[in-house]
């Protein structure tokens, strides 16, 4: 039997402590752009179960948990129950990476046509769609940085994605296609290194 090409070639998966020890060898020029990330994150597909330290969940809204943090990165897992869906939003202009360690996602991109935040006035149009999944993480298009993510209901299953965020940031834009609107809100964590935060009890 022929050996597998390395477009054929099964990738092991990693421990959680494993990906964040290589996450941390990264050099700077590597969360600049979004390739250096995004071919890590593809050779290093997370063992799940060894996420399970960082997962919490809730029946109301997805859970945002801090896995590490560094000046040039935050690592985190968001758990969804199935049918859960991210607000329109964008990331402050930082680098955003995204893995599904369990479970498909969906992500739809949106171009930003009109935007002014002082009167909260946007106007913005669906563009492409883009799946995730064990074998395909993606990146954020610096250009064109608006999305949003869900885990598809006719899936029927709770999903974890994996979010590296260059450099961290704790608030975005929120856009709303229908209402033509859009507003600055803060981001706040679920879970940090493995505990629930107070405010989530």
């Amino acid at each position: 039997m022929a050996a597998p090409t390395s477009s054929q070639k099964i990738l092991q998966s990693v421990s959680i402590e494993d990906f964040v020890a290589g996450l941390r060898r990264l050099e700077e020029k590597d969360f600049a752009g979004v390739e250096g990330t995004l071919e890590y994150m593809r050779a290093n597909p997370v063992d799940p179960e060894t996420l399970k330290p960082y997962l919490f969940w809730n029946a109301q809204h997805y859970t945002r948990n801090l896995i590490d943090k560094t000046a040039l990165y935050e690592l985190l897992s968001l758990c969804w129950e199935p049918g859960m869906k991210s607000s329109i939003h964008n990331h402050k202009g930082q680098n955003c990476w995204m893995a599904a360690p369990v479970g498909r996602f969906l992500v739809q991109n949106y171009r930003v046509l009109e935007e002014n935040l002082a009167a909260h006035h946007c106007n913005i149009v669906p563009t492409d769609e883009v799946a995730i999944t064990r074998e395909n993480p993606v990146a954020v298009d610096p250009l064109n940085p608006v999305h949003d993510v869900r885990n598809p209901r006719e899936l029927d299953q709770r999903a974890v994605s994996l979010h590296v965020y260059s450099r961290p940031f704790d608030s975005c834009v929120v856009y709303s296609v229908e209402q033509c609107t859009c507003g600055e809100i803060g981001l706040q964590y679920t879970s940090m290194y493995g505990k629930l935060c107070e405010r989530s009890n």
